[in-house]
């Protein structure tokens, strides 16, 4: 089972479908925009109590989080941030990155470090998006 497999297969199971896809184009969205790019935003989830999660994200594990964690994390700035761009409310967010987060991060940062340079994010959103719709 390939990466956007199991982010369909756990988004669908956490919100059945298509706000998951929402939600991950709002958090790609998010980390394009964010100062620094993903890598900034891996930072601000360290500096905000996420740190041991993201290490174990970027080092392959899937250790899970709780939707309060997420918006501790992320902020409640980059929550209702991704809710906009989704459409859907900042609970809604926290939910699906709740389950989406460990896998997006293992994915797209690797080691710690983004697997592609920003301007790419678009690209592979749209390949998550398309396993969506």
């Amino acid at each position: 089972m390939g990466i956007f497999d199991s982010i369909e297969q756990l988004a669908g199971s956490a919100l059945g479908g298509g706000d998951a896809a929402k939600v991950a184009g709002g958090f790609i969205s998010a980390a394009e925009n964010h100062p620094g790019g993903l890598g900034g935003l891996l930072e601000t989830m360290k500096n905000n109590g996420l740190g041991d999660h993201v290490n174990n994200w970027t080092s392959g594990q899937t250790t899970q989080v709780e939707p309060g964690q997420v918006e501790q994390g992320l902020g409640s700035g980059i929550v209702n941030q991704i809710a906009e761009h989704a459409g859907v409310s900042s609970a809604v967010v926290t939910t699906a990155l709740s389950t989406m987060l460990p896998l997006l991060i293992q994915h797209f940062a690797p080691n710690g470090q983004p697997a592609a340079p920003q301007g790419e994010l678009g690209g592979i959103a749209s390949q998550i998006l398309s396993k969506f719709v």
